[in-house]
């Protein structure tokens, strides 16, 4: 199968933050990858800003020896080369003028090209930037900002952040970002829901028993400790990553793809959800906290060592039961959890269907449900778990077998990775895959009650080893609904 490329207009992207960790890990080599694959038309250009006192040459050097380690497929000296081309650089100050009439002589007047700004900085600059941008006029009616999660700390601080962006840039021309929702298999969740006859007559609590959304990671928090410090499992993943994979497994069908058509029924979504707060939040909620133990690279420190906190008392793993407050799904629980320093990397949704009503086949025939399985990360892909009988003769032996389809091996064709289909949906003016205010908003409102319950509970994150999948509690959250946590077994 051959992937059809479609050109994107010329357009100058600035990535403030430029010399950053996002910067050089996703953002230059997702660019880079576009580059190769002939997605851009002439005149592009990229324009890194940061505080560093660099030249031009000396940061494209920079980006050249980042696109060798994390693009390393694509790194030939001439296709390198033609690539830094395009890249410039601004070396300037956010909270002060210095530099800003250097970028701005990099944009005539009359220049046409679409124009879009990447923040890949924290979240109390992405004001001071926007009042920039609009003092030296580099705002057009064309431009778009892209700006990172986290948006905010709680409700408050969100609207704030919020209110200073939209003093100068109109809500159409806001990206907020969550790389999450530009992989793959995310956006074939809605093909797979809202383009076969097959599932979305099923799609509700009369079918489906329960559905599961796991985020964990085998890492720990490798040197972002002073961010996890003030931000923990709760607000750095299930705010945002959870969450909206939430809202597209239980949203409406939405009556068009159109950004509005789809981010209405996801908002829809965040508004039906059952409170959690102190009145229930120690049953149907668990917090966690990662102690030394082992990983895959042998021994491992706990988290209060990693930050050099001995009493520190934020989360790295969080569980939830959640209930979508609506007609399509009461009944149906939502189970949710991520963490950090467990067992393996992976990111997958599983929805359970409900066992048949009467089995046919005898009591010593043990029949599992239905269930669908799709995977995020690693090695993308979507799972059907069914019943069927072996080979063979002697009797209906059942066993529970996958119809599997993996992405790479049924398409055969490089997937782009989130930040490449996600930036140049920046520049289509596509605004399908991004946050709109109201969601980031209404998200906060729902976790802010659970962090202001945990913060009045005596009750400390539960302990577990680095290396297992969390505290004991999590699995008891699931398991006295008479359920368990899905696990791979073949």
């Amino acid at each position: 199968m051959v992937s059809r490329i479609v050109k994107v207009d010329p357009f100058d992207l600035v990535v403030f933050g430029g010399t950053g960790d996002l910067a050089y890990r996703k953002l230059f080599p997702a660019l880079f990858r576009r580059f190769l694959d002939g997605q851009f038309s002439e005149p592009t250009r990229i324009i890194g800003a940061s505080r560093h006192d660099y030249d031009g040459e000396a940061f494209r050097q920079t980006i050249a020896k980042a696109l060798r380690q994390y693009a390393p497929e694509g790194t030939k000296a001439e296709a390198v080369d033609a690539f830094l081309r395009i890249v410039d650089y601004v070396s300037l100050d956010i909270g002060t003028d210095a530099g800003w009439d250097v970028l701005g002589m990099k944009f005539p007047e009359n220049s046409t090209p679409i124009r879009a700004f990447y923040l890949a900085t924290g979240p109390d600059r992405f004001g001071a930037i926007s009042a920039q941008l609009a003092a030296y006029g580099l705002i057009t009616p064309s431009s778009r900002i892209i700006v990172e999660k986290p948006i905010g700390r709680d409700a408050a601080s969100a609207a704030k952040i919020n209110d200073a962006i939209g003093a100068v840039f109109a809500e159409s021309q806001i990206y907020r970002i969550d790389h999450y929702l530009g992989k793959e298999t995310v956006q074939n969740l809605m093909a797979l829901r809202f383009a076969n006859a097959l599932f979305e007559p099923l799609w509700n609590a009369a079918h489906i028993d329960h559905v599961e959304i796991t985020v964990a990671e085998a890492i720990g928090v490798e040197g972002r400790g002073a961010y996890y410090e003030s931000s923990g499992a709760l607000r750095d993943m299930v705010q945002n990553h959870l969450l909206q994979l939430l809202c597209l497994v239980a949203m409406e069908p939405p009556a068009s793809m159109e950004a509005d058509a789809v981010r209405d029924e996801k908002l829809k979504v965040l508004k039906a959800l059952a409170p959690i707060d102190a009145s229930n939040a120690e049953t149907l909620t668990v917090r966690g906290q990662y102690r030394a133990g082992a990983s895959a690279a042998g021994a491992v420190p706990g988290y209060p060592e990693e930050v050099g906190n001995p009493a520190t008392e934020i989360e790295t793993f969080v569980a939830l039961k959640v209930n979508v407050a609506n007609w399509r799904w009461a009944g149906t629980p939502f189970y949710l959890r991520t963490g950090k320093r467990l067992p393996k990397r992976v990111s997958e949704l599983i929805v359970s269907f409900r066992n048949v009503p009467h089995s046919i086949f005898g009591a010593d025939v043990k029949i599992l449900p239905t269930r669908l399985v799709v995977r995020l990360q690693p090695d993308e892909g979507i799972k059907l778990w069914l019943m069927l009988k072996e080979p063979g003769a002697g009797g209906m032996r059942m066993r529970h077998v996958p119809l599997d389809m993996n992405f790479a091996k049924a398409f055969k064709i490089y997937a782009p990775e989130a930040y490449e289909r996600l930036l140049m949906d920046v520049i289509r003016g596509n605004a399908t895959l991004f946050m709109r205010r109201d969601e980031v908003e209404a998200a906060w409102r729902w976790i802010d009650p659970i962090r202001e319950a945990w913060n009045q509970s005596p009750l400390e994150p539960r302990f577990y080893l680095a290396g297992t999948w969390g505290p004991a509690s999590a699995t008891a959250l699931v398991e006295r609904d008479g359920r368990s946590w899905y696990e791979e077994t073949s």
